[in-house]
């Protein structure tokens, strides 16, 4: 055996190495290193530092250093925005960094942005001295690889994954022991809205597709319906709770895909107790870097990768407004196009947009041009499959009229007539012609 021996110091200690310009990484989603974070806060509040660089993707938990009260001293500059930062980032006391997920990683490996300190959540390490960075890989590994410092948390909470996140303990350089439970991830049961989408999208899913799903409710749904499918597999960033009944089951298992056959593959997690337990020294999960799972070249390597992703809004051409309504950003570009391109590459893939036909205050998702202001994040000529409650529609090698008249098919019906007329202005009276040949043609 090969115990290793390691000298743990406080979370207030570890930070000390922090000074004035550094360019911090945190560990993602329910791994955010909160015992270092707090430490750092009280460094911040007594302006022991200033003008000090975060970086991250979507975190869990309490985001304290995008508050207004910490202007100049804390400069957050994630590559995704999430809940806990938005208003910040909304009111311009935080930023982003747009970029695709799959390249994340190469802002640290490239040299894009420095790394001065990654602060990262481990389990305790095994007999051979490595630790699992659990259900956060994503670009976690690239800054642990490039960090000038290193400081771990090392936590029993932590799932021991197996994949890239198993690292040796000599790329660790200040040890941090702690016991908080990791941030589990809530979702809401999917209502009769959720649930029709999630219909519709399963009525797409062959026997032995390959999946990927995003974040939320709809997701569920989709999985939700597909108890009676074959052999399917999971190639994703993330999967939450709705993936483990499957499991169970035997529906998800692997057996169709090309490469890491018999594996569910992930970069990072969301969910409850439950995920995190699940992959916990199980062999059937790899978690990777997120170089490898949001890779559009490595994603089509499988048959049928069938990628469900959602949207703010999509325009009359299909043009898909992911990360902003506006000039106000909600999330980040994530990894809706790398796995769109990949599924749209992938032998009998399927790239589907799936979200509820209108906002909870009734304004229609598909519109006549997206807000002014909002960021394009996948373009009308990535867009193959589009669903709603009310159906679901191929644009892919459609034209711009026949996509309108599609989308228009599946929009909520108290807007199809004004959006029936916003197609007539642009398009002019040849519209018409289109629209009848189209419900002709279905």
């Amino acid at each position: 055996m090969i115990v290793k021996n390691y000298k743990t110091v406080s979370p207030e200690e570890a930070v000390k190495i922090v000074k004035s310009g550094d360019h911090i990484h945190f560990s993602s989603v329910a791994s955010a290193p909160q015992c270092l974070i707090k430490a750092l806060i009280e460094r911040g509040r007594r302006k022991e530092f200033f003008d000090v660089h975060i970086h991250h993707l979507h975190t869990e938990g309490p985001a304290p250093y995008a508050d207004a009260e910490f202007e100049g001293i804390f400069q957050h500059d994630a590559f995704f925005v999430g809940g806990n930062v938005r208003c910040a980032v909304q009111s311009g006391y935080a930023d982003y960094i747009p970029v695709f997920l799959s390249e994340t990683q190469r802002l640290y490996r490239d040299g894009y942005l420095p790394c001065d300190v990654a602060m990262i959540q481990v389990s305790p390490p095994d007999e051979h001295g490595y630790v699992s960075m659990g259900t956060s890989v994503d670009a976690t590994l690239a800054a642990v690889e490039m960090a000038k410092t290193v400081i771990a948390v090392v936590n029993p909470n932590v799932p021991r994954a197996f994949g890239d996140a198993l690292i040796p303990m000599e790329m660790i350089d200040i040890f941090v022991e702690d016991n908080t439970p990791l941030e589990p991830a809530h979702f809401n049961v999917p209502d009769e809205i959720e649930t029709a989408i999630g219909k519709h999208c399963a009525e797409l899913i062959e026997d032995g597709a390959c999946l990927q799903l995003g974040i939320g409710a709809i997701p569920n749904a989709v999985l939700a319906q597909l108890g009676n499918h074959k052999n399917l597999g999971i190639h994703t960033e993330m999967f939450a709770d709705g993936v483990l009944p499957l499991v169970e089951k035997g529906v998800i298992n692997g057996a169709n895909k090309a490469i890491d056959k018999g594996k569910l593959v992930a970069t990072f997690l969301m969910g409850s107790q439950k995920v995190y337990d699940f992959i916990h020294n199980n062999p059937q999960v790899l978690m990777m870097d997120v170089g490898y799972t949001n890779d559009p070249f490595i994603i089509a390597q499988n048959p049928k990768v069938t990628a469900i992703n959602s949207a703010l809004q999509i325009d009359l051409t299909g043009q898909v407004g992911a990360d902003s309504l506006g000039t106000k950003h909600y999330s980040g570009v994530g990894g809706q196009v790398d796995f769109i391109y990949g599924a749209s590459r992938s032998k009998g893939g399927k790239a589907i947009i799936a979200m509820p036909s209108i906002t909870p205050k009734g304004i229609s998702k598909i519109c006549p041009t997206l807000l002014p202001g909002s960021g394009v994040v996948s373009t009308r000529a990535h867009i193959h499959w589009v669903v709603t409650e009310y159906g679901a529609v191929n644009l892919y090698g459609k034209s711009l009229q026949e996509r309108a008249r599609l989308l228009i098919s599946i929009a909520h019906p108290m807007h199809q007539e004004s959006l029936e007329k916003a197609a007539f202005e642009r398009f002019g009276p040849h519209f018409h012609y289109i629209s009848q040949k189209t419900i002709l043609a279905q």
